[in-house]
């Protein structure tokens, strides 16, 4: 919004009102980039504080840390009246981002039916879409305020915030954190109403069976460096990097800036967000949709076909027809990028988006759960800090080469989810070890006991 960037960085206005002098790098500024990434390195560092407050306190009480850290984060940032006030806002906002990324996932996980464990995970995904697409609209309408709708966009998010503080209080624990605490009445109270039947003592001796293994374990972050606790966390953090390097965050921050570089005029811009923020919100549903049916490899790997052609095509497009000092793409161009990024956006929003939060949540044991989430959060957090700080400045050096950079990525990705990642639907979480890892021809090799790698170390 101009507002905004005449209030705290009046030289990227400067550059965008002589946009025609080139097209790929009128938003290159440092500090701006650290105004969107700020949050993201901020979330990977509290990720691990939420980790043992997920432990300690349990999931309900982290996600309300994380309403509360969301409101204060927000009115920081409304209120804003220089950069250095607006980032720490924003640095406040991210570390609620690492509490809430923390206990969500885990607090759906632990609460689904195994049957539908994948469909109610990715309702964590469908909300956050559902967030970019309020997002989407509300700053294309505030962006008619002047000349504080930004604002207005910045503090609406301590509203949505109240709400999830509210929610806070309304829902249950989960019964694996109460079991986990030693609260087993409880813990057995909440399994019953959750599955809405009295006969749950197999599910309920399971837990607590997992639960006492846990507590064996007494440095869950010591015990996820075991080669037994390998592949698990080598999944998870592998899933966070392709999740940020297929490119979806460089297309959904900066999707107005990338429509205006096209030939979109500011508010066609803001408009075409909304349409990537719609098509982002209902592929997501396809996901919940298929992922219990179909699996999550068929997903992964298919995206990765829809992905890596759409992203070749948008940097061909640009490639052969923006150049650094042309006005714009054609009319009938610009719609083709519009509309193969929105193809794009449909393939990693039913795939590798949800995804990148289930596996990770449904394949550590109990004893190493929060720790390894914690790893997967953290490595999400920094892949995203590093693909905001830097995707501005690369799209001013590479020009339409970006495009081909996340596209030799996508190449990756497909392999990686075809030779190295197990299928883990309708599988029980505790019984992940014995009938995923202990199957797969890679990993399996990883499954010693604890006591066996122990001589191994002690005889080196």
């Amino acid at each position: 919004m101009d507002d905004f960037l005449v209030k705290f960085f009046p030289s990227v206005y400067e550059k965008k009102l002589h946009a025609k002098e080139d097209n790929y790098c009128k938003y290159n500024n440092q500090v701006l980039q650290l105004f969107t990434s700020a949050m993201f390195l901020a979330a990977l560092l509290a990720s691990f504080v939420a980790s043992k407050v997920c432990d300690k306190a349990g999931r309900k009480w982290t996600i309300r840390w994380a309403s509360l850290l969301f409101i204060s984060g927000a009115v920081l940032m409304a209120g804003a009246v220089d950069p250095i006030m607006l980032i720490c806002g924003r640095i406040v906002f991210g570390i609620g981002v690492g509490f809430g990324n923390e206990a969500v996932p885990l607090f759906l996980s632990e609460v689904a039916p195994p049957q539908h464990r994948g469909a109610v995970n990715i309702l964590f995904q469908l909300f956050v879409t559902i967030g970019i697409l309020i997002a989407n609209i509300v700053n294309y309408f505030a962006s008619q305020m002047h000349p504080w709708g930004w604002r207005f966009a910045l503090g609406l998010a301590a509203g949505l915030a109240f709400v999830l503080f509210l929610g806070s209080f309304y829902i249950t624990e989960t019964p694996t954190s109460l079991i986990e605490r030693k609260k087993y009445e409880e813990g057995k109270k909440i399994l019953k109403k959750i599955r809405g039947v009295d006969d749950v003592d197999a599910e309920f001796n399971q837990l607590v069976n997992a639960s006492e293994i846990a507590h064996q374990v007494k440095h869950p972050f010591k015990k996820l460096m075991k080669l037994s606790s390998l592949p698990p966390l080598i999944i998870a953090i592998l899933l966070q990097i392709f999740q940020q390097f297929a490119g979806i965050n460089a297309i959904m921050f900066y999707a107005p800036v990338l429509f205006q570089t096209v030939g979109f005029g500011n508010d066609a811009a803001l408009l075409s967000s909304v349409i990537t923020g719609l098509v982002n919100l209902f592929s997501t549903l396809v996901s919940i949709f298929l992922v219990d049916r179909v699996g999550r490899r068929v997903l992964l790997i298919e995206a990765c076909f829809q992905m890596f052609i759409t992203q070749s095509i948008v940097g061909g497009v640009l490639h052969a027809h923006l150049k650094s000092n042309s006005n714009s793409l054609g009319h009938g161009q610009a719609i083709l990028v519009v509309l193969m990024v929105c193809v794009y956006v449909m393939g990693f929003a039913w795939s590798w988006g949800p995804l990148g939060w289930l596996i990770p949540s449904e394949t550590f044991p109990m004893e190493t759960r929060t720790a390894g989430f914690a790893f997967a959060v953290s490595s999400n957090m920094l892949m995203t800090f590093l693909i905001a700080q830097a995707f501005l400045s690369m799209l001013c050096q590479m020009r339409a080469m970006i495009f081909f950079f996340f596209a030799g990525w996508i190449v990756i990705m497909g392999l990686f989810a075809f030779f190295l990642l197990p299928e883990t639907k309708n599988i029980p979480i505790d019984l992940m070890k014995e009938r995923v890892w202990k199957q797969h021809r890679v990993w399996k090799k990883f499954m010693v006991d604890d006591d066996d790698q122990n001589a191994i170390e002690a005889a080196k």
